[in-house]
């Protein structure tokens, strides 16, 4: 029998590529809560919450995405109140 997260049947890392460390990433990060990733192409919104909440402990209140123009998939995701996207960065070297 599986638990829901084994529904996915893939490894986080391989939904989520690297965080965004643009100057808007670095002001929604502080302003919005949000956290902003390079992701899967074929990653949805479900699976990108997922993938998050998985790999950095944090409750992920949304998902939204846009195609660049270079093909790539980008992920902002905005945690729960109770989870802080700056210390997120911190842990992973963003700042």
């Amino acid at each position: 029998m599986h638990n829901k997260d084994d529904k996915y049947m893939i490894e986080p890392h391989a939904v989520i590529i690297q965080p965004v460390m643009s100057e808007s990433a670095f002001g929604m990060l502080a302003k919005e809560n949000k956290l902003t990733f390079i992701v899967r192409r074929t990653a949805n919104k479900h699976l990108i919450k997922w993938a998050v909440q998985k790999l950095y402990e944090v409750k992920v209140e949304k998902v939204n995405t846009a195609i660049l123009p270079d093909g790539r998939k980008k992920a902002y995701v905005r945690l729960a109140p109770e989870s802080n996207a700056s210390d997120i960065a911190t842990r992973l070297n963003i700042f």
